[in-house]
């Protein structure tokens, strides 16, 4: 399997991997085992990887095993949870520095096929998605639904990133998390 930046002929992999993932339409019995909270059209995806060049897959046999989003806070601005994300940024500090639209992005959402989970994957595709973005900005944003404990542990004991603060928005809690894109995860 390798990791590399989504084209267009892409997308349809990504969209049958983020449905048969979402919170919506995953098999009950799998959602302890992680999931997905937004779903992203065909036209979105499209923007990821026109706009932001931040689309990042892992394939096997031409199939796509995992996907990794990765993108500008400008990007993210449409939706509403991560408008309020924006609204808070300059009231944090990470790595010594004030959190802005400037020198920082939002990582995620991130989905890995069930078959790869613990393979080492996740390491592989952040840590791809990372030397990408690591181009652009110093400090990777993402938040994790306190729920979402595989998702937690994964992305805290794997790879490193760290709690800046915890939120609530829309009924939900979430676990928002910060990483120096100037170290490699191995």
């Amino acid at each position: 399997m390798n990791c590399t930046i989504a084209k267009k002929e892409d997308i349809d992999g990504v969209l049958e991997l983020q449905k048969k993932y979402h919170i919506a339409t995953i098999d009950e019995e799998d959602k302890k085992d992680g999931f997905i909270t937004t779903l992203f059209t065909r036209e979105q995806l499209t923007r990821l990887i026109n706009e932001e060049n931040g689309l990042f897959i892992a394939k096997e046999n031409d199939r796509v095993i995992a996907f990794v989003m990765a993108a500008s806070w400008q990007y993210w601005s449409a939706w509403p949870m991560f408008a309020y994300m924006i609204e808070g940024l300059s009231d944090l500090e990470y790595l010594g520095q004030k959190l802005s639209v400037d020198n920082s992005y939002q990582y995620g959402p991130v989905c890995i096929d069930k078959q790869y989970r613990g393979s080492g994957l996740l390491v592989d595709i952040f840590d791809f998605a990372r030397a990408q973005m690591a181009k652009r900005y110093p400090i990777l944003i993402t938040f994790i639904n306190k729920v979402n404990t595989r998702s937690f542990d994964a992305h805290t004991r794997k790879i490193g990133l760290q709690i800046i603060q915890e939120f609530g928005y829309n009924n939900n809690h979430y676990y928002e998390l910060g990483y120096d894109t100037s170290k490699p995860v191995r």
